[in-house]
């Protein structure tokens, strides 16, 4: 892992190492509205779907649930005087974002991440990179 660690760009080390947060509005998938699965930036796990995007409002990727239970791991964050739930991903240990009690659906979450956390495979390239297990979960989606 410590190579693909080297090539992450100064954003993504930021965020996913130091638990960084990017600009909200100037990331890459705030305003993503294509079929895909979200993986991790560091270790390609699967970790969102599109069908559980949401518009938040907040200016940051929102999902309400992750793509399969035990994807991420969610710890107490009291920093910057405040009392969040910090997400990470579970193989990779990267920062991801926090998860708040005021989203959409039956549980009411909104995992809010940075985009530098992830990257997106679209729908059509998810067979030939090795995510055909979750076609299904994300052809629910548009």
């Amino acid at each position: 892992m410590d190579e693909k660690i080297k090539k992450l760009t100064p954003l993504q080390y930021s965020v996913t190492r130091e638990c960084g947060t990017e600009p909200a509005f100037k990331n890459e998938y705030w305003d993503n509205h294509r079929a895909g699965i979200y993986v991790d930036v560091v270790t390609g796990e699967p970790l969102f779907a599109s069908s559980d995007k949401f518009d938040s409002g907040s200016g940051w990727p929102s999902f309400t649930r992750p793509v399969k239970e035990g994807v991420v791991e969610e710890k107490q964050d009291t920093s910057l005087g405040m009392s969040r739930v910090e997400v990470r991903s579970k193989s990779g240990a990267s920062h991801l974002g926090h998860v708040f009690t005021d989203g959409p659906g039956p549980k009411g979450l909104r995992y809010c991440i940075n985009s530098a956390a992830l990257r997106f495979v679209p729908l059509e390239n998810m067979e030939k990179e090795g995510y055909a297990a979750y076609l299904p979960q994300v052809k629910k989606d548009k």
